[in-house]
């Protein structure tokens, strides 16, 4: 009988390899079949638990979203690959205190059917997530088949990988069975399966980092060439993904579901015959900074999600309706919101159809609410009761998700340095202005941090629906340190203040300041 030590360490090296071999398996997956994996939906059903306050404290703590992302996946592949080599540990110990072979049925019990129960009830939130725009009841069945093909996998190779290390194959010898070379031998040549499995899980995650969300994520469009309308590559992009949803038209289906009487379900195909609409509407970010540029114009052409919610027959206790991506991010907006008729699902921005990091092929356009509302990649439409939370309602953002009036300086930047002599020409002050659904109907500007007020020129009004482009011609007379604000007013009349009692999960509020420096 194998000593202790050498039993353990073959389990450790079957089960290291093992999991290695279940991580390709994922990755594969998730490469040519868009499958969700635990490595993504792992950190989407932890983070909800993550209250924004700590969140932002560890995103600090690692260098941004991003690379807490890249942080996420990677403690995801670690992880399982070491619960693997532990996994093979135990079983290499208990075969040999039982003096005889695990058979495959309890084998397959412990490595493929408990896992795969224990998956199912931990992550049964998100596994309705399909990158490629499968319906959500059908993705939840491809996620827990492609989780059942990696478990099998890891059963396979540890238990034939285990046999293999400690078998003494053909030989009729009295040597010992720890002799080195038969062991060593035979560990090279698993070992060598094992540097396949890396090297293939390798070249799939350098394919998969190539269309990750880390080269996008957190656009912002701010500063000189501000337009009207933002083009389509510069509109700002937030994603909780790693890699985006690239949506198959053919797979993609639109349900609406929930409190209705008459249950829908839409291909993209029934779209082309209804009657659109183009809507011009502003989208900002719930955590835009005051100086910051999560905030962009377009023109959406699409459906009033009122059409379909009536086509339905919502009953009685309809109170808010949960909209679902395909990528398992969910939002509510109240009932009465959703039944607006500025509030659409858009298939068109700007004239072209939705790229796919801006939610191709369908999503939500909900004017005057935060952008976290206007999820993307819509998959489903659930009529819900008055309790229903998305993603980050769950997570504790809000509750108030309406957008405050806000107003930003875009040039000249902050800390400029300029003589007096080509200030007193009149140097131009522009920015941007944005009272949500309520429009603009006047801006402010001081150079003298708010103790007086002129009025700037609004050279795009926009609509209700949109921001609005401001600009001032200011000349300073003499040289000094300049601090620069603006103000507006939003066409209900309230003027743009701090909310005190805000809280920054509701979006902050405040002015935009900068300081200019004019000298002799």
């Amino acid at each position: 009988m194998m000593s202790r030590s050498k039993v353990a360490l073959c389990g450790l090296f079957a089960g290291l390899v093992a999991g290695i071999a279940m991580t390709f398996a994922m990755l594969l997956l998730a490469r040519v079949f868009q499958i969700a994996t635990p490595l993504v939906i792992l950190g989407d059903r932890l983070s909800v638990f993550i209250s924004p306050k700590p969140f932002f404290w560890i995103m600090g703590r690692v260098g941004g979203y991003n690379h807490l992302k890249q942080l996420g996946v990677g403690s995801s592949i670690l992880g399982q690959i070491l619960v693997g080599a532990l996994g093979g540990i135990v079983y290499g110990m208990v075969g040999r205190k039982r003096q005889q072979r695990i058979g495959y049925r309890w084998t397959f019990l412990i490595f493929v059917a408990l896992p795969l129960v224990v998956s199912a009830t931990l992550l049964w939130p998100v596994l309705g997530t399909h990158y490629g725009g499968m319906p959500i009841d059908a993705a939840r069945l491809i996620t827990l088949l492609g989780l059942a093909i990696s478990f099998l996998l890891f059963e396979r190779v540890l238990v034939l990988g285990f046999d293999f290390l400690t078998s003494r194959g053909q030989e009729k010898t009295a040597a010992s069975p720890e002799f080195s070379p038969h062991l060593g031998r035979r560990a090279f040549l698993f070992g060598t399966l094992g540097l396949l499995f890396a090297g293939g899980g390798a070249a799939i995650a350098r394919k998969l980092f190539r269309i990750a969300t880390f080269s996008y994520d957190g656009t912002q469009y701010k500063g000189e060439g501000v337009q009207p309308i933002t083009p389509n590559d510069q509109f700002y992009c937030v994603t909780k993904n790693v890699v985006d949803p690239r949506v198959d038209a053919g797979l993609w289906h639109l349900e609406v579901t929930g409190l209705v009487q008459h249950p829908r379900t839409y291909r993209l195909l029934d779209f082309k015959t209804m009657e659109m609409v183009d809507q011009e509407t502003t989208l900002m970010c719930i955590s835009n900074g005051l100086d910051a540029g999560l905030m962009s114009n377009a023109v959406w052409r699409g459906i009033p999600m009122a059409d379909l919610l009536q086509a339905a027959a919502p009953l009685p206790g309809a109170e808010r309706v949960r909209l679902h991506g395909v990528d398992n991010y969910t939002d509510t907006v109240p009932f009465q919101k959703a039944m607006n008729p500025t509030t659409l699902v858009a298939f068109i921005m700007n004239g072209a159809k939705l790229p796919d990091r801006h939610g191709f092929p369908a999503r939500a356009i909900v004017p005057g609410y935060f952008g976290e509302k206007h999820v993307k990649w819509l998959t489903r439409i659930e009529v819900t009761k008055a309790e229903a939370k998305g993603f980050y309602e769950t997570q504790g953002w809000g509750p108030n998700f309406i957008v405050p009036t806000r107003s930003r300086i875009d040039i000249p930047y902050n800390e400029l340095w300029i003589r007096i002599a080509d200030a007193t020409k009149g140097l131009p002050v522009k920015g941007v202005a944005f009272g949500g659904d309520r429009g603009i109907s006047r801006v402010e500007f001081s150079s003298d941090d708010g103790e007086s007020w002129d009025e700037a020129k609004i050279h795009y009004p926009g609509t209700k629906l949109t921001w609005a482009l401001w600009s001032f011609n200011w000349e300073p007379d003499e040289a000094d340190d300049y601090n620069l604000v603006v103000r507006a007013t939003d066409g209900e009349g309230k003027v743009q203040e701090f909310e005190e009692g805000r809280a920054f999960t509701s979006g902050i509020t405040g002015f935009h300041k900068i300081i200019v420096h004019i000298f002799g």
